[in-house]
């Protein structure tokens, strides 16, 4: 990995063909699989100059292949572009010399560019330049599943159609049967079934020279998790590659709110665990290995990177730096880098004059977990005004997260129109008080069609949408985008992660760990008013145990500005005196 960065998974569509914009320049990124039509009509978009064979729905094995075909196109498209820019030669501004240019400072590859051009013309220089081309690396084309969107599948006279044919078992077997050599990246949680499945494939495994050629990504929020899932894992001969730490609530999209850990002290257990961990999952690994017959297998490298929140050069080199990381995941900010997402251009300006209040954690997901949500989006407007014409709810299409089954004996979406009006029906049954009811109906119909929502911004930029689909836009960026407040190129983008520039110079934003501090602060006190609605002993216990982590993380922050505070421009300004004001706040919420 010649970056110090990837970029992370973005909604469905936003990042579904970003490795095509950023792979041959050795940049890392994240593709979802979660919707294989919208992935068919991006291989047909793309396939505009090459045979494009359809795979039609009802085919055999439709989900799997639909997926195996557009990351195999990827795959070739990324090749090809990659040998070509190499190909170039060494001119001032060119495809080549861009990709040498955005590397780090302390890249050997980067050093040996800007050696080369002190070369004086000629035949060792051709050396030389030759020599480079052969060092250079493409950029990982990784997948994500969202391991608990799996939705079961039937078939109409026939039921149930098998384990297997699951939404998130036919994602992976369509990975699995690739060519791609790179990263699944599993996240959501463990599903036994999926991670059990991986155990079907042979890429999963060292070959004869102890090398993989899928590799599996946890993406975690807390250190026990991590490790309860790869030692899962790893009793079926399944290495985890790499650990993904993810801010619980400083991120993208769905967010999964810890116990109280913050990331600070998440990372910190990390850097003092790993070695230990890494051993005692070693041990379960050969073990696992030499009863499949495997009896060569060597230590595996074990990575760990860390996303969510991160925003200017010092916090990322901090990271980097003190726990030790791999990498870093910048998500939320390339969402403003129209060469590389798939953001509209009605959403793309609305997201440049956005501020701190256009983004906030609500419960609009299907799914019922919490989820980063932006208040100009097309999404929302759409759902006020069916609501508005007494119409709540989405035609539910795709069926991606259909996953209730209060009402009917087939899952359906919290978000259709059919379980809204089921549920509302409901509702006005029982012998609520009026604000009892409203509170419930307000739970109801807040939930959004995501299936459909986060693909309308792709097919509205590059000029697929088909006429009856809607233009109504959901987009879910981290908080930490309010920061970020106009389109930038890649070359921006990339020179501020590594400190060559400052988009943030005159911006007033917060240290990224008081940001998270924050964030679970506001969490903790919007719980508190719903079990002040509804008493609960056991969520009583959960929050004095929440806000009691939260003091402890607290209390380690301290010790990293004794500890780096002459020295770190970090802890020198805008974290200690915001510290105690948040640790104030804290201690004044009563539970």
């Amino acid at each position: 990995m010649i970056h110090k960065f990837h970029i992370p998974v973005l909604g469905l569509g936003f990042s579904i063909d970003t490795p095509l914009k950023v792979a041959k320049y050795g940049i890392s990124s994240v593709v979802s699989v979660v919707d294989d039509e919208l992935i068919e009509r991006m291989r047909e978009y793309h396939c505009q100059e090459i045979e494009y064979i359809p795979i039609p729905k009802k085919a055999e094995d439709s989900r799997a292949r639909r997926i195996s075909c557009y990351l195999n196109m990827l795959d070739k498209m990324v090749d090809y572009d990659f040998e070509n820019l190499k190909k170039l030669p060494f001119e001032e501004d060119n495809e080549l010399c861009k990709y040498f240019e955005m590397l780090p400072d302390d890249s050997q590859l980067k050093q040996g560019y800007e050696l080369m051009l002190e070369y004086p013309e000629g035949e060792r220089k051709t050396i030389f330049q030759n020599i480079l081309r052969k060092r250079m690396e493409k950029g990982s084309i990784d997948v994500n599943i969202m391991s608990k969107v799996d939705r079961v599948n039937h078939e109409s006279g026939m039921g149930f159609t098998g384990d297997e044919s699951s939404d998130a078992l036919a994602a992976l077997r369509g990975f699995a049967k690739s060519r791609l050599s790179s990263s699944l990246v599993l996240s959501a949680g463990m599903n036994p079934r999926l991670y059990s499945y991986l155990e079907e494939f042979d890429d999963f495994y060292p070959n004869e020279n102890n090398e993989l050629k899928k590799k599996i990504i946890l993406k975690v929020s807390d250190f026990r998790s991590a490790f309860i899932q790869a030692k899962f894992l790893a009793k079926k001969g399944i290495w985890v590659s790499e650990f993904r730490v993810e801010s619980g609530l400083n991120c993208g999209g769905h967010a999964f709110a810890t116990a109280g850990y913050l990331l600070g002290p998440i990372l910190e257990e990390f850097k003092q665990m790993k070695m230990q961990m890494n051993e005692e999952l070693f041990e379960l690994y050969v073990a696992a290995l030499h009863s499949k017959g495997i009896t060569s297998a060597q230590m595996q490298p074990q990575k760990l990177s860390v996303q969510g929140g991160i925003g200017t050069a010092q916090e990322n080199e901090f990271l980097l730096k003190h726990y030790k990381l791999d990498s870093t995941g910048w998500g939320s900010p390339f969402l403003l880098v129209p060469e590389v997402t798939n953001v509209d251009n009605t959403t793309l300006n609305q997201l440049t004059a956005a501020n701190e209040d256009s983004f906030y954690l609500s419960n609009s997901s299907p799914l019922g977990v919490l989820f980063n949500n932006f208040k100009g989006s097309g999404i929302e407007k759409e759902r006020l005004e069916r609501i508005k014409k007494g119409r709540p709810g989405s035609p539910c299409t795709k069926k991606y997260l259909c996953t209730n089954t209060e009402f009917t004996t087939e899952p359906i979406c919290t978000a259709s129109r059919e379980y809204q009006h089921l549920k509302i029906n409901e509702l006005k049954s029982k012998e609520l008080s009026i604000n009892e009811f409203e509170r419930q109906l307000e739970n109801v119909i807040e939930k959004v069609c995501l299936c459909e929502g986060l693909c309308s911004s792709t097919y509205q930029k590059i000029g697929i949408l088909k006429p009856k689909e809607s233009k109504a836009v959901a987009i879910c960026p981290g908080p930490n985008l309010a920061y970020f407040s106009r389109k930038y190129s890649l070359d921006e983008m990339v020179g501020h992660i590594y400190g060559k520039l400052d988009l943030l110079e005159k911006v007033k934003r917060p240290n990224f760990f008081i940001k998270e501090l924050d964030l679970y602060i506001n969490y903790l006190s919007t719980e508190i008013k719903i079990l002040l609605k509804d008493v609960n002993v056991k969520k009583h216990a959960q929050l004095v145990d929440f806000k009691a982590q939260l003091l402890r993380g607290i209390d380690y922050y301290k010790y990293l500005y004794v500890q780096f505070s002459g020295e770190n421009i970090l802890f020198k300004t805008k974290f200690f005196n915001p510290l105690m004001l948040a640790e104030s706040r804290l201690n004044d919420i009563s539970i």
